[in-house]
């Protein structure tokens, strides 16, 4: 079958989760002031630091969903990685070096750093476990899609075992295992990925044996033990051998024809490897219902040049549209991911483990090298998922740890394991920035319990175990949807909640408490709103069908940045004029 357990698999995933285990327990000791657990005591190096801001931003999202986006639509998913990336020069420009000077532990800290403010730590700690709960679950979602082929187990017991790993590594750690964690995972992840990338260009591109016809529609089905294909599991084997391809009809994700008439390509340079595929036609696949409901899939070929242009996909179809209102949802998409990155709780958080704002900026230009190297990997290895035969087309988020198995068991089973380890890596860091929002700024700071550095980090172990509970549960319930797709909620609301508030703080004087607080509260409240009135919410968390959320939806489009952001200015800046003292003053 094509979720066959491996042994090897098992066993390099085994080595992997015991020596993250073993590194949190070893840096334990390092970790029991406050300073120590939340900030690494502010001695991590910048290179160690940059690659750790890459482990930490490289999540689920950005490995199995854009590779499954690109793999399932082309070019479309590579929109995701601009926007990712883009956002680095926000934080890079505007944020890095002011934001080391301010803060302490948590965002809260740089954001009440000239105000003393109650309220301001209550805000800023509500956003911080908001925006850290909607970026887990797309982590956790892609944990569950890892489990079932690497070791044969339902999506649930993957969540689980993600959500009691990370608590360990929190709870024992904090900052410092974590960002060892995260720096060994950026790394690995790297690495593996050119590896396999090196591989496919050596592969370059061919025809199956047994030509994909027009009528040969496919009834799919989940079964208790995998994807079921017209009535029969469907296999690795029978996707990639041509004789039993043309058997069960399979082949999911190849290519229909070559330029120049050829049956391969042979090996091909990187340029001319994308130049190849634009001159390819491509055969996709279509989904829909037959007479009695079941889903079928009905192949359609396509020219590679018109998947390597965007609006191919759902989710970016409108850049193609004449409508005014599908445009803005594309652009309010774009938005929130530039925008997005630079106000994140779990990436703000890191600054803090460097010695000074020089280091700060080193730090993210070292992040942003290593991230964009990752991103230019994702868009060969969606390619090569999508001519590769090997496909599960009920589920865009295998696609590169299937392409992997295509190289063999080997290959697969190191691929699977650093795709676990790096939901692991940035699972702890969301943990972490949640777990300091409830200790240091409601606990100690908001509602003003006397601790010591021992009992913040001691309140902040058991949130850690309350957010790894919350952050399983969610997990489970949002196992259909694409990581993509949700960590767009995230960044949605991340870039409402807070940028302004940083914006104004760092570069406007007269910005005040309650500017701040009103700021953060609208484009909190506004982004969440939004989001649950749009058609897409309707649709893929309600169960609506497309034509009723189309109807029932009480806004015009589903990203909301484009409103929400320029709404929290707005409000930032009328408020803070009405209750500034003077043209001076802060407050």
């Amino acid at each position: 079958m094509i979720y066959q357990t491996s042994t090897l698999a098992i066993i390099v995933f085994a080595a992997f989760v015991g020596l993250v285990l073993a590194l949190s327990f070893w840096l334990a000791s390092r970790a029991k002031s406050a300073s120590g657990y939340f900030a690494a005591h502010g001695q991590v190096g910048w290179f160690v630091n940059g690659i750790a801001f890459a482990g930490d931003y490289l999540s689920a999202a950005s490995f199995l969903g854009i590779c499954g986006m690109i793999a399932f639509f082309g070019y479309d998913g590579f929109l995701y990685s601009i926007g990712y990336l883009a956002g680095w020069i926000v934080a890079l420009f505007v944020i890095a070096e002011p934001i080391k000077k301010l803060g302490k532990y948590t965002l809260a800290d740089a954001l009440n750093a000239k105000f003393n403010s109650r309220g301001i730590k209550l805000i800023a700690a509500i956003t911080t476990l908001v925006i850290s709960l909607f970026y887990l679950v797309p982590q956790m979602v892609g944990a569950g899609a890892l489990v079932k082929p690497l070791l044969g187990l339902p999506h649930w017991a993957g969540v689980m075992m993600v959500g009691a790993t990370v608590t360990v590594i929190v709870a024992t750690g904090g900052m410092v295992s974590t960002t060892w964690v995260q720096f060994i995972k950026g790394t690995l992840l790297v690495i593996v990925c050119a590896f396999v990338v090196v591989l496919l260009l050596q592969r370059g591109f061919s025809l199956p044996a047994s030509p994909i016809e027009s009528t040969e529609v496919q009834t799919i089905s989940k079964g208790p033990s995998g994807t079921i294909v017209n009535g029969e599991p469907l296999s690795l084997e029978n996707q990639l051998d041509s004789g039993l391809r043309a058997k069960h009809g399979l082949g999911f994700g190849s290519v229909a024809e070559l330029p120049n008439g050829v049956n391969s390509t042979g090996p091909l340079g990187p340029l001319l490897y994308i130049e190849t595929f634009s001159k390819s036609t491509i055969t996709t696949w279509r989904k829909g219902a037959d007479a009695n409901g079941a889903t079928t899939y009905t192949p359609v070929p396509r020219s590679g040049q018109d998947l390597l242009l965007p609006g191919s996909s759902p989710t970016f179809q409108s850049v193609r549209s004449d409508g005014i209102f599908a445009k803005l949802d594309f652009f309010s998409l774009m938005l929130a991911l530039f925008l997005g990155t630079a106000s994140l709780p779990h990436i703000l958080i890191r600054y803090y483990t460097v010695k000074d704002a020089v280091a700060a900026r080193k730090s993210t230009v070292v992040g942003i090298g290593a991230i964009g190297l990752f991103y230019i990997l994702t868009l060969y290895l969606g390619i090569g998922a999508m001519t590769s035969g090997s496909l599960d087309p009920t589920d865009s988020n295998m696609s590169a740890p299937l392409l992997a198995r295509t190289f063999g068991n080997g290959t697969f089973a190191v691929i699977s394991a650093v795709a676990f380890t790096t939901v692991l890596g940035t699972v702890s860091g969301l943990i972490l920035a949640g777990a300091g929002a409830v200790a240091h700024d409601l606990m100690k700071d908001y509602w003003g319990m006397n601790l010591s550095d021992r009992q913040q980090v001691r309140a902040a172990k058991f949130a850690a175990i309350g957010l790894g509970v919350a952050a399983i549960f969610l997990g489970v319930f949002f196992e259909k949807m694409n990581v993509t797709f949700l960590v767009g909620w995230a960044f949605n609301v991340a870039a409402s909640a807070n940028l302004p508030a940083l914006v104004m703080l760092l570069y406007w004087k007269r910005t005040t408490k309650a500017g701040i607080i009103s700021a953060m509260a609208v484009g909190l409240v506004s982004s969440l709103a939004w989001i649950l009135a749009s058609a897409d919410t309707l649709e893929k968390v309600f169960g609506f069908s497309a034509a009723d959320a189309a109807t029932s939806a009480l806004v015009p489009f589903s990203q909301p940045a484009i409103v929400t952001v320029p709404l929290g200015f707005v409000v930032l800046i009328l408020v803070s004029l009405f209750t500034s003292k003077s043209p001076t003053t802060a407050e």
